[in-house]
């Protein structure tokens, strides 16, 4: 168990981790493309004409959530909650917008873009991450209120 973080396992976000490396170098070294989720998923449903081919993009996209679930059927799986799906819908379409907007996703520029050094995925990466430190901060912050 570490200090404040009781639930926390770091050998299995360590083999996520690896895991999301070597899926994003499969994808650059393999197909000379960015393992952008958001860029992906716009290729899969065909709201994008550029990018790896499509099946290459559906099959990527599908596996998230089946890896997800497998896993999730393999251990004992965390036990997750939701906000209400209106909320959800919400922050996703603010997302998506964000995603188009910043040119890419984590994923993209925190993933990929950080590791080829590239100068507008470390800047997208730092806005990205303080915007989810500020929402955090002021959501306990309404929460004591």
């Amino acid at each position: 168990m570490i200090a404040g973080f009781p639930d926390a396992q770091p050998i299995a976000g360590l083999i996520g981790g690896l895991m999301i490396g070597l899926a994003a170098a499969i994808m650059l070294l393999g197909l000379g493309r960015i393992a952008g989720v958001s860029g992906l998923a716009a290729r899969a449903i065909g709201l994008s004409a550029s990018g790896p081919p499509r099946g290459v993009a559906i099959a990527f996209t599908v596996g998230l959530p089946v890896g997800a679930v497998l896993v999730a059927l393999l251990s004992d799986g965390i036990p997750a909650t939701f906000p209400a799906p209106g909320l959800l819908i919400v922050a996703g379409l603010i997302v998506g917008f964000g995603t188009r907007l910043g040119s890419g996703c984590t994923s993209g520029h925190g993933v990929c873009g950080l590791s080829r050094l590239s100068r507008r995925s470390i800047v997208a990466t730092a806005l990205f991450m303080g915007s989810g430190f500020a929402t955090v901060a002021l959501m306990r912050l309404t929460s004591m209120i």
